[in-house]
C-alpha cells in the first residue's frame, strides 16, 4: 500500500494477492474500499492493483480538471511505473469510464478489459440519471456529509475539507458529451460488459455497445467457432449500486479473466 508518483499526480494504490495483475478502479466519489466485499475472490486468483484515482480516497486532488482522459493517462503511468505491461483491467462506472480510455489510448498495456456498469457514450444512461448528474455541485457535495461515502472520505482524504470540491468537478466531468463508440468498435483487446439487470444504463444500450465490440450480430454455431471475443454478462437481481459489492461479480468476471479468449479477427 502505498503512492506513487506519475503523470503529475500522487496515485494511492494496493496490491493484494499474486498472479498476472488486474487493476481496480472505482466509481464515482469512492475509493479502494469500494471492492472491499469481492477483493478476496479476485486476489485469491490475480495479483490486484486497487487505485483511487484523483481527487477520491488518498489520492488528492490537484489543480486540473477531472477527466476520464487524465485519469486514463495517470493509469497507464502507473502500469509503466510498476512495469505491468499486458495488465488487465476492471473498471466500474466512472471508474469504468477510465478503465476505457486507458485502454483506447493506451492499448498496448492492456491485455483484457472489464467494464461494469459502465456506457460507452453520454446518453447510453437512463434520461433520469442524467437529470440527476446534471445537479451535481458543491451544493449538493455539503448535502451529503454524514453519508457513508462522505464518513470514508473524511477518514482518508488526504485533505477532507476537499469533499465539495470533488462533487463540483465530479458534476463538471458528467455534464460533458462524449461519445466513444467509434473507439470502441476498434479496440483489439478481448472485452466482457457486465451490467445489473436493473441497472442506471438500459439493456438497449448493453445490447448496442455489445455489438460494437462484435457480439450479438450471429448465432456462435453449434461448436462456438463464431462465437465472439467480447462477452456481455446481465446479472439479475442487482442494480447499478450494488453490483460491485456482490458475490456475482467475480463469479461472471474470474472466468473471462482465466480462460483463454480468441481474438477479434
Amino acid at each position: 500500500m502505498s503512492y506513487a508518483d506519475v503523470n503529475g499526480v500522487r496515485l494511492w494504490h494496493e496490491i493484494h494477492g499474486s498472479g498476472r495483475p488486474l487493476v481496480l478502479l472505482h466509481g464515482g466519489y469512492g475509493s479502494v474500499e469500494m471492492f472491499a466485499p469481492v477483493l478476496p475472490a479476485l486476489a485469491a486468483h490475480r495479483q490486484v492493483i486497487a487505485v483511487d484515482l484523483q481527487g477520491h480516497g488518498r489520492t488528492a486532488d490537484l489543480d486540473r480538471p477531472l477527466r476520464y482522459e487524465s485519469m486514463a493517462d495517470d493509469v497507464a503511468a502507473l502500469l509503466r511505473h510498476l512495469d505491468l505491461p499486458g495488465a488487465d483491467l476492471l473498471g466500474y462506472s466512472l471508474g469504468g469510464g477510465v478503465a476505457l480510455r486507458t485502454a483506447i489510448q493506451h492499448p498496448e498495456l492492456v491485455r483484457r478489459l472489464v467494464l461494469v456498469s459502465t456506457p460507452c457514450r453520454r446518453l447510453g444512461w437512463y434520461a433520469e440519471v442524467l437529470a440527476a448528474m446534471a445537479t451535481q455541485d458543491e451544493r449538493v457535495g455539503e448535502q451529503m456529509r454524514g453519508t457513508p461515502p462522505h464518513e470514508l472520505y473524511a477518514r482518508v482524504a488526504p485533505r477532507p475539507e476537499d469533499w465539495p470540491k470533488l462533487w463540483a468537478k465530479t458534476g463538471d466531468l458528467l455534464r460533458r458529451e462524449y461519445d466513444w463508440s467509434a473507439e470502441v468498435a476498434a479496440l483489439a483487446m478481448p472485452v466482457m460488459l457486465v451490467f445489473a439487470d436493473a441497472d442506471s444504463v438500459p439493456v438497449s444500450h448493453m445490447a448496442e455497445f455489445f455489438g460494437l465490440l462484435g457480439g450479438g450480430h450471429r448465432d456462435a454455431g453449434w461448436d462456438g467457432s463464431d462465437r465472439p471475443a467480447a462477452r456481455l454478462a446481465v446479472l439479475p437481481g442487482l442494480t447499478h449500486y450494488d453490483i460491485v459489492t456482490s458475490p456475482a461479480l467475480p463469479a461472471a468476471v474470474l472466468p473471462f479473466l482465466t480462460h483463454e479468449v480468441r481474438s477479434p479477427a
